[in-house]
């Protein structure tokens, strides 16, 4: 049986699923992948830090994860003291996997520098942070191409829909064109509840109440976090690096009740699209905006915050991806599959 030994930096939502998805799966890793997995280490920002080669108990380990890991149990070899770039350079570390929160209108620290720092110390890489990949992928990829390393990032488009395997995998002989769908699950809430008679106000207020939007919502009603996935997309795609300011960009703050009621009077209905497609010249055209959408479209009947995605083939048409978008467990589930991945890999 193969084991992997793994360093997780961060641990939020995602994270805490993660560990708690682990202890669900662990036998069926065993018996279907002939793997075991041991979680080694754990980082955190400002909450401490774990790591002992052995192996961390998961069972106590997700008893303490809310809180300070000062509170995790004693046991032999354990260190608490590891300094993230310290830790994920251990020799009983295989796979790290990066789930700290960056800013990706700037440059996506601490992540880029922990996936860096792991890449060149021939660690396999799984993340769900977008920064890192829509920034830097090119560069990333060639790293782990050059050390014989995975590089996963399923959990980046879509949290656990597998948007990114079925364009790589399940769509494999076909060629993609163009790729269009909502890419993020708090304007698609806050479009859905304007439609049931709220004001933008209203339903900003309840996406941010449920916990679906920040305080400051401006990376989701501005089409950033949109735009960063779509950047994703066109790498995994086309090949293509694009930039943020190469996508037309424009948010849903602009529409009104008013609007909302105009289209549904037309049989339509507003989503927030992000579309990428190749023209003939081999350049790639991409633009996030909010678009009425006839019933008829497979992506106008997405509701809540939920997420989907089409992609126009040559074989077989048009294809439509719906599922979650974001939440810890699905988020988690995107890692267990690059995990699996891994293993098949392995």
């Amino acid at each position: 049986m193969r084991t992997l030994g793994i360093a997780l930096i961060g641990l939020g939502a995602v994270g805490r699923a993660f560990i708690a998805l682990l202890q669900a799966r662990r036998a069926y890793l065993a018996a279907q992948y002939n793997l075991d997995v041991k979680l080694v280490g754990v980082a955190t920002a400002r909450r401490g830090t774990l790591f002992c080669p052995e192996g961390l108990d998961l069972a106590a380990l997700s008893a303490v994860a809310s809180a300070e890991l000062s509170a995790y149990p004693d046991q032999a070899r354990l260190l608490r003291t590891l300094e993230p770039l310290s830790l994920l350079t251990r020799p009983s570390v295989d796979v790290v996997i990066e789930l700290t929160p960056t800013v990706y209108a700037r440059d996506a620290e601490p992540a880029m520098s922990h996936i860096r720092a792991a890449l060149a110390a021939g660690k396999h890489v799984i993340t769900a942070n977008k920064g890192p990949i829509a920034l830097a992928y090119p560069e990333l990829r060639a790293q782990a191409a050059h050390r014989g390393v995975f590089l996963g990032f399923e959990g980046t488009v879509m949290g656990g829909t597998p948007a990114l395997r079925m364009a790589r995998q399940g769509l494999a002989g076909c060629q993609i064109s163009a790729v269009r769908g909502i890419l993020n699950g708090t304007t698609n809430f806050i479009l859905s509840e304007m439609e049931s008679g709220k004001s933008y106000a209203e339903a900003l207020s309840e996406a941010q109440a449920r916990g679906y939007a920040e305080a400051d919502p401006s990376n989701d009603v501005e089409g950033i976090d949109a735009a960063g996935k779509l950047i994703i997309l066109a790498h995994v795609i086309f090949g293509k690096a694009l930039g943020l300011d190469e996508i037309g960009r424009e948010g849903i703050t602009r529409l009104s009740q008013a609007d909302i009621q105009a289209a549904q009077a037309s049989g339509e209905r507003w989503k927030l699209i992000a579309q990428a497609a190749i023209q003939p010249d081999g350049q790639v055209s991409a633009s996030v905006k909010p678009m009425r959408l006839p019933l008829s479209d497979p992506l106008a009947q997405v509701g809540g915050g939920m997420n989907a995605i089409t992609y126009q083939t040559d074989l077989i048409g048009a294809v439509t991806l719906i599922g979650a978008g974001a939440g810890g467990t699905a988020t988690a589930y995107a890692l267990l599959s690059d995990l699996i991945e891994l293993a098949e890999q392995l």
